[in-house]
């Protein structure tokens, strides 16, 4: 006997994950029953998950500071930039935000 699973997500995740899985070969379907199926052999997640703990707003030395600066004003003379714009929509693509 075989049970129905239903669950809702947004039709753009659902899109993306469809397209993801046709590429890997398989489809959603049959990709949400492998992670059950290795949820169960290994009595948990299938893969780790984890809360950041480091704090990304650690305070830099003066040294540290001045070079990342450096580093960034090289970067921007040898055209090495992207448009803030442009890595926020590419941030949303990838994420599906």
């Amino acid at each position: 006997m075989a049970s129905t699973i239903q669950i809702r997500v947004d039709d753009d995740l659902k899109a993306k994950s469809d397209k993801l899985f046709r590429e890997l070969g398989t489809d959603t379907t049959s990709a949400v029953r492998m992670f059950l199926t290795q949820a169960v052999a290994n009595n948990g997640f299938p893969f780790e998950i984890k809360k950041k703990t480091a704090n990304p707003y650690v305070t830099l030395t003066e040294d540290e500071f001045l070079d990342k600066l450096e580093v960034s004003r090289r970067h921007a003379e040898q055209g090495l930039v992207r448009d803030a714009d442009e890595v926020i929509s590419d941030m949303r693509d990838k994420y599906g935000l």
